[in-house]
């Protein structure tokens, strides 16, 4: 195949309009393998097609894009980076942005490459351009762009040139461009801190984090509750978790919790507020982050009870992660009638809302129902048992109710609930106390697609994994319930037909 792209090739250089002749290429290109363009690279002019890009004519410009991401690809980063930086340069500053992006994301490889990075670093006009490309209108073009400067700091030679020379300088010129450009590059410092101690002290000695965290109380709440997302992901780490305690931010964020009671506007940033302590409790302790910030638990609970459409979905996605643990179980329930009132205005909302409120409230139960067999004590048994009791007088034909309605995610949510007391006794002899629900969880008619059909097998997995359900079910039961469980869940009766001729 290398001739004939070759000789393509030739074709492209000998024509004054060269469209026809680069679909060719491209086709020829794009069916053949990575490993057989190799040679193609290594012989052929690739200058022909990086020239071809210097024009007004917007098919041409993406007809080479094609060609090239895909020969690009047959390169090293060191070739690319030996050979092609003025190509690369040009490319940065090209008009198109489907140039931009090709571009970007080769430098991105050149900078993941140990040979090729150091090449790279000693291009700052380069870099530099990179950096700009942050401000680029299209998203799409300042994630390349993020991506590669991330790559970039992998390394001590990399964070020094990016945080100890001119292009810092240039990092905060681009971040005056407007607000959504300074929060790109946040969100590039935010991820380079993650990586490692290291990095953080590189962008804390950059003043870029104190500058994010003071954003946490600017006057514009938009901007606000931006910031407040970008120091959750900060938080994502243990070495960010730390330095944001030692800079007294959880205690920050706590007090805005507080504030945010008599603030017209809070309903814009509460939720990121709420995400912030919910992702601590579950990257720390449930129990140390409730009793060190009694406020978030109390306004989480404030924002189930209330009717807002805003609050209540962040508010039932908390509760649900924070009581699929044990010990955010046992946070939840040491607040006693408190839990209780909310678990039944979790019942109501589940009952009586839009579907998507429905929906999470139904996941939000089956996570604080959830309690694996290596984890199930008496006390905790009685605990989920009380929790799903307490939604009403006939908590299984309410969420059975809500199974055969016409929605599919509410017909997987309602199963997935089924599936969380599946494993525990009490919820196996409530099933089978049920009339008919044995027959109904066996039934494949029972909801169709996909995922109702994964939905309704993972239910029989979870019944069949305890030892106590062949004696709550009965032998026959059991039988069934393993026969359905070898069947996978497509299985499909198969009906055989009978003709005999001459028959009316």
């Amino acid at each position: 195949m290398a001739a004939p792209i070759e000789s393509l090739l030739n074709e492209v250089c000998g024509s004054e309009e060269p469209i026809e002749e680069l679909k060719n290429l491209r086709t020829a290109v794009l069916a053949t393998p990575v490993s057989g363009l190799r040679e193609v690279v290594s012989g052929a002019r690739l200058e022909i097609l990086f020239g071809l890009l210097n024009t007004n004519d917007k098919e041409q410009i993406e007809v080479c894009v094609e060609i090239l991401n895909r020969v690009l690809q047959a390169l090293e980063p060191i070739q690319l980076a030996q050979h092609y930086k003025a190509a690369l340069q040009s490319g940065l500053n090209h008009p198109d942005d489907s140039v931009k992006v090709l571009t970007l994301s080769q430098i991105g490889r050149v900078v993941g490459h140990t040979d090729g990075v150091n090449s790279i670093l000693n291009s700052v006009e380069i870099l530099r351009d990179v950096i700009q490309c942050i401000s680029v209108e299209r998203i799409a073009v300042a994630k390349e762009a993020i991506a590669a400067l991330s790559k970039l700091s992998k390394t001590k030679a990399g964070l020094d040139t990016l945080f100890r020379s001119d292009l810092l300088n240039k990092l905060k010129e681009v971040m005056t461009t407007s607000d959504s450009i300074r929060y790109r590059v946040y969100e590039l410092i935010v991820e380079v801190s993650t990586a490692s101690p290291v990095s953080l002290g590189y962008c804390a000695n950059s003043s870029l984090i104190s500058q994010l965290l003071e954003e946490l109380t600017g006057d514009d709440v938009l901007v606000r509750a931006t910031a407040i997302e970008m120091v959750t992901n900060l938080a994502q780490s243990q070495h960010g978790r730390q330095y944001l305690s030692q800079q007294g931010i959880m205690d920050q964020i706590s007090n805005m919790i507080i504030a945010a009671e008599s603030d017209p506007f809070s309903n814009l940033y509460l939720p990121g507020l709420v995400k912030f302590f919910g992702s601590l409790a579950i990257m720390d302790s449930p129990q140390q982050v409730c009793e060190k910030y009694p406020v978030f638990l109390e306004v989480v609970f404030n924002m189930v009870m209330n009717h807002d459409p805003t609050l209540t979905p962040v508010a039932l996605d908390t509760l649900g992660v924070l009581g699929r643990t044990v010990e955010g179980k046992q946070v939840l329930h040491k607040t006693g009638e408190k839990f209780t009132s909310v678990l039944k205005r979790i019942n109501t909302v589940a009952s009586e809302g839009t579907n998507e409120l429905r929906v999470r409230c139904l996941d939000a139960l089956a996570q604080l129902l959830t309690l694996p067999v290596e984890q199930q004590t008496d006390d905790l048994l009685l605990l989920t048992e009380s929790w799903f009791k307490c939604l009403n007088s006939q908590p299984m034909a309410m969420i059975q109710n809500i199974s055969m309605q016409p929605f599919s995610e509410l017909h997987c949510s309602a199963l997935r609930i089924f599936t969380a007391i599946a494993c525990q006794a009490w919820g196996q002899q409530l099933m089978m106390d049920t009339a008919g629900f044995v027959e109904w969880v066996m039934d494949r008619s029972v909801g169709t697609g996909k995922e109702a059909k994964d939905c309704k097998y993972e239910l029989v997995g979870a019944l069949l994994s305890t030892s106590s359900i062949q004696k709550i079910f009965g032998g026959e039961n059991y039988l069934k319930l393993k026969t359905y469980l070898k069947e996978g869940p497509y299985y499909v009766n198969a009906v055989s037909t009978v003709t005999t001729e001459g028959a009316d």
